[in-house]
């Protein structure tokens, strides 16, 4: 009789343990991988709640959470949007959730990008909460920055904002004083045009060395992105500039002002603000497109004009007139 319930002890204690097992370490029923969101506040019960509803742990919400209280930390459950593997068991979700990394996602920044797009790429984000912003142009750095779902519009622009701040206060004290730029509001402002004015790296500091030749003489820019923005605020033209823009009076258009514009035209990446605070060694004046997607420069009017016969010839060559 007594060995009899020995054997029945030890068989419930098998049961008992292969149940926990079941329970608590074995791979979870749910295929993978899948998402789940945490609210901040969350608890281990509530956590519980929600997996069982969304059929990630065997058993029920009441059976997870008695498990977590004997075999799991006690550590606080985050918040955010985590990714669970195929078949992950109980222990190991709880892990993930009290120590594990929430899922990043990215929102990138192109160098030259306006704030307007960037406003609307905020606003058409359906894993970001929260209205966007005012955006000041020029104010952000290009970038790529992560977030996590439900993270607010408004945080994720005063990173991008708080990257162009540290930014600009790290270039600025080693600038050189080539350039009659006095304050770092004109850096930005000079470097967003150089940012629109060309697509090869390499030119930058040649593009900004000649836009800092003409402010230092009081000559105008003449710079056709500056006309652009008051049309566009900074996205594609999509056509020829019109007479009328070009002769528009308003604090942007540098074919009818000397000086800077009265704010950036985009938003600069740390290379034109580099070329700004850095421009090369030029005596050139004035450039025109090569053709090739890069510049031709000139340091008279002679030069140039003969440089702009150059392009005009190539393009009826190529059927573009």
């Amino acid at each position: 009789m007594r060995r009899l319930l020995l054997v029945g002890v030890a068989g419930a204690l098998l049961a008992a343990l292969i149940a926990i097992y079941l329970l608590w370490w074995a791979p979870g029923p749910k295929p993978g991988p899948h998402t789940i969101i945490v609210e901040e506040g969350s608890t281990v019960g509530s956590v519980a709640r929600q997996l069982e509803k969304e059929g990630a742990i065997p058993g029920s919400a009441r059976s997870y959470y008695a498990m977590a209280r004997l075999f799991g930390s006690h550590d606080p459950i985050q918040a955010g949007e985590f990714e669970l593997p195929n078949g992950m068991g109980g222990a190991a979700i709880l892990d993930l959730l009290q120590h594990g990394k929430p899922v990043q996602r990215l929102i990138t920044v192109t160098e030259g990008m306006p704030a307007i797009i960037v406003a609307e790429k905020l606003a058409a984000n359906l894993y970001l909460t929260g209205p966007t912003p005012p955006i000041a142009e020029g104010s952000l750095l290009p970038d790529s920055y992560g977030y996590e779902r439900g993270e607010t519009r408004s945080s994720v622009v005063r990173r991008m904002q708080a990257a162009m701040t540290r930014t600009l206060y790290r270039l600025w004290p080693a600038r050189s004083t080539d350039c009659p730029i006095v304050t770092r509001d004109q850096a930005v402002t000079l470097a967003s045009i150089v940012e629109k004015e060309t697509g090869k790296a390499a030119e930058r500091p040649t593009i900004a060395g000649v836009y800092c030749n003409r402010l230092r003489i009081g000559m105008k820019l003449d710079a056709d992105p500056t006309v652009i923005y008051p049309v566009t605020k900074g996205k594609p033209l999509g056509r020829r500039i019109l007479r009328s823009e070009l002769d528009a009076a308003n604090g942007y258009n540098t074919y009818r002002r000397p000086g800077l514009p009265e704010g950036p035209i985009a938003n600069p990446g740390k290379a034109s603000i580099a070329a700004v605070l850095h421009p090369a060694p030029t005596k050139a004046l004035y450039f025109v497109a090569d053709g090739t997607g890069g510049h031709v420069f000139a340091e008279t009017l002679a030069e140039q004009q003969a440089n702009v016969a150059k392009w005009f010839a190539l393009r009826r060559a190529r059927g573009q007139m």
